[in-house]
């Protein structure tokens, strides 16, 4: 087994989504034998994660799954290694998620899924 971190980003949604957009990259740890069933480890915790509640308002909140667009092997791990979670506020949505569309489709594309690493 290796370890991967890749990265799981969601779009924060409330109420009619009226407001500056809003996106949460996670780096999530993943223990796999390759790369590939890494990334589909990734987007399987991205989907079961997404969740919606409502606020104090009565406004549906919502963490909606977008992609994986980053996956990294980690050769190495150390004691106190950084992954964090981040807020996004792009100032154009669709732009956002166009790039990360297209980052997890050359992710997928990779040849480095037919390696064992």
């Amino acid at each position: 087994m290796y370890w991967f971190v890749a990265k799981i980003v969601y779009q924060i949604i409330c109420g009619k989504g009226e407001h500056l957009p809003q996106f949460d990259e996670q780096l999530r740890l993943i223990s796999a034998i390759n790369k590939q069933e890494a990334w589909k480890k990734a987007l399987q915790i991205g989907e079961q994660e997404q969740y919606a509640f409502k606020n104090q308002r009565e406004e549906l909140v919502e963490w909606r799954f977008i992609n994986v667009p980053e996956l990294y092997t980690l050769d190495d791990l150390k004691d106190g290694m950084e992954l964090y979670s981040r807020v996004e506020e792009p100032e154009n949505a669709s732009n956002y998620i166009a790039l990360l569309q297209m980052k997890a489709a050359q992710l997928q594309s990779q040849k480095s899924f037919e390696l064992n690493v």
